[in-house]
């Protein structure tokens, strides 16, 4: 019997959206800096990954400002969520194959 990987998302290949993925499912929701801080990305390497996940649907942005500076948020999205344990299922069920 062949290994089934119909659940693994190319999308989450990316070390930085798979991160994302993983701080967004255990936080109610997270802001750029912190993201930025925790991750230790670039500006435009974090922005670029989140627009990703925002364009597939995975992640919601909102934008805000707190003392006169913008504020963006990010949370994930029933979709997103779905996605990434479907993704998660599927590495799970690779490494499970490997050690057969």
């Amino acid at each position: 019997m062949g290994l089934d990987l119909s659940l693994y998302n190319k999308i989450f290949e990316n070390r930085l959206r798979l991160q994302i993925m993983g701080v967004l499912l255990a936080n109610e929701d997270y802001d750029f800096s912190s993201l930025k801080e925790l991750l230790e990305a670039t500006d435009g390497n974090l922005a670029s990954n989140l627009k990703t996940l925002e364009k597939e649907g995975y992640i919601t942005v909102e934008k805000s400002f707190v003392d006169r500076k913008p504020h963006t948020r990010y949370k994930k999205t029933t979709k997103g969520q779905k996605a990434f344990a479907d993704h998660l299922t599927a590495l799970e069920n690779l490494i499970k194959q490997q050690y057969k």
